[in-house]
């Protein structure tokens, strides 16, 4: 594998790119008309314009992606995440025109690509599953009598994508019809396809997700665990590895049923399994994406591996490079991504200019970004402006060292997820380890609680901030009140 094409923009590209400098492998980029100053544009070894902004007209586009890989020589291409990266038919086509796809077969990604064919084939392999049905329900009587049948409350799911969509949570009876027409319009809209099942809801969950890896010659690892139980509209917002509250036979438990799903969709390359843990610490198979995770840094982190690399190693033929009993968990790691969002208002999307940009840097920090002073963040795509990783000797060490991050990354021009990280982080909750996916919802729900954490001195600093915010009144100002507002809070931080 000489040349790889990069069907994906922003960090992840970018992430993938330093990935193929590595391993001394060409890396073609692909940019849209809101992308064609990007960073992954610039740092790629060539680059080729694949349309207008919408990703319907640009990052979609499987023809002309092929027709450049043609065009230019690739023969692997690497999907990312998002976009292409589990569309089963861009596998076909890209194996159809002798282009190696970074990533599992099309017939594992339908199987897993569903949730009600995953549940069905991974039941054979004695994987625990939640209390439910495994066919999608076919009109509202029907959805009474299983309803009734598992027990309020109940969670109404589109078989089909993720994050969140097409997803109703049900306390009572009559409430059932109306959240049910609300899933299927949903899932009709993001998916194209309004099927939808029942099962019951796990009260107290957590989410705990395995990173797995498989090759071509049968052998499948588990690198560890994922913690991403703090999320906002179902998606993960901070996650951490190992989680806090799995014991090495529980860690050993899942990862064995993390394989045997491997194996029942005959999985190769990097994936991940993601389970429900209940109050009891019984778990539950929940789905498995068939791609990289957003979050795989931190299992990168506590194993000191090139999660890219093996998967282009796999790509290629090649054995994993490690077996089970040489990997081992070494500290612990957190990401919190930061959205251009702001978290006062719903975390409604905050669009805008990064007016001021400085990322934080020392020992075990790391920014994986595609932004840089100056650049806009467009409102074609996910608003995720960084991910923040931190490694510590321990979680109190990784907790404290990410808090010192946070304090010093600055973003001025648009609000930022920044703040609610430092709250949670900060959290009687989080810190304890005593927390579920329902996070949000029991601590949140007046977002002005995230300044009820901040000491005496950040009270007193914050004011002094607004009150040199307040006294601007000319836009050339900005810049020196930045630098005036930074110089502060640096003096005071020492």
């Amino acid at each position: 594998m000489k040349k790889v094409l990069i069907a994906n923009r922003g960090e992840i590209a970018r992430r993938v790119i330093r990935t193929l400098k590595k391993m001394n492998i060409k890396s073609v980029a692909i940019y849209s008309d809101a992308d064609k100053n990007a960073l992954h544009v610039a740092e790629a070894d060539e680059a080729v314009y694949v349309g207008k902004s919408p990703s319907s007209e640009s990052y979609l586009r499987q023809d002309i992606i092929l027709k450049y890989c043609k065009e230019l020589g690739v023969d692997g291409i690497h999907p990312g995440y998002g976009f292409l990266s589990e569309n089963a038919e861009f596998v076909r086509k890209a194996t159809d025109a002798g282009i190696t796809f970074i990533g599992p077969s099309p017939e594992a990604m339908e199987v897993m690509g569903d949730k009600l064919s995953a549940k069905q084939a991974v039941k054979n392999y004695d994987v625990p599953l939640v209390p439910g049905i495994d066919k999608a329900v076919e009109n509202f009587k029907e959805a009474i009598d299983i309803a009734r049948q598992i027990g309020y409350p109940v969670l109404i799911k589109a078989t089909a994508g993720g994050g969140g969509k097409g997803m109703r949570l049900v306390e009572k009876e009559e409430d059932l019809e109306e959240q049910m027409k609300l899933a299927q319009n949903e899932a009709r809209s993001s998916f194209g396809n309004d099927a939808c099942f029942i099962e019951k809801f796990v009260t107290k969950p957590r989410h705990i997700e395995i990173q797995v890896f498989a090759d071509k010659h049968g052998n499948a690892v588990y690198l560890f665990e994922r913690e991403c139980s703090i999320q906002r509209r179902h998606q993960k917002v901070i996650e951490e590895a190992p989680s806090s509250i799995l014991t090495p036979e529980l860690r050993a438990e899942m990862g064995a049923a993390a394989i045997s799903v491997c194996k029942a969709c005959d999985y190769d390359g990097a994936g991940t399994v993601e389970f429900l843990l209940d109050a009891d610490l019984k778990f539950y198979f929940l789905e498995m994406n068939t791609r990289l995770q957003v979050e795989h840094p931190v299992t990168e982190e506590i194993t000191k591996l090139d999660l890219v690399e093996w998967q282009i190693h796999v790509a290629r033929g090649e054995k994993l490079p490690l077996k089970q009993e040489e990997l081992k968990i070494h500290g612990h790691a957190i990401e919190v991504r930061v959205y251009a969002e702001d978290t006062l208002n719903g975390f409604t999307p905050d669009i805008g200019t990064l007016k001021r940009y400085r990322v934080p840097s020392g020992e075990s920090i790391r920014v994986d970004d595609a932004f840089a002073e100056g650049m806009e963040i467009p409102i074609y795509y996910d608003p995720m402006i960084a991910k923040l990783v931190v490694w510590g000797k321990d979680r109190n060490h990784a907790i404290k060292r990410t808090l010192k991050a946070i304090d010093n990354y600055q973003i001025s021009g648009l609000k930022t997820t920044l703040d609610f990280g430092k709250y949670v982080l900060k959290h009687d909750a989080f810190t304890s380890g005593d927390f579920d996916t329902n996070f949000v919802r029991h601590y949140f729900e007046d977002p002005t609680v995230m300044y009820s954490l901040m000491d005496e001195e950040e009270e007193v600093l914050t004011h002094g901030i607004n009150k040199i915010w307040d006294s601007i009144k000319e836009k050339d100002c900005e810049e020196f009140a930045s630098r005036e507002i930074s110089s502060r809070w640096r003096a005071n931080r020492s």
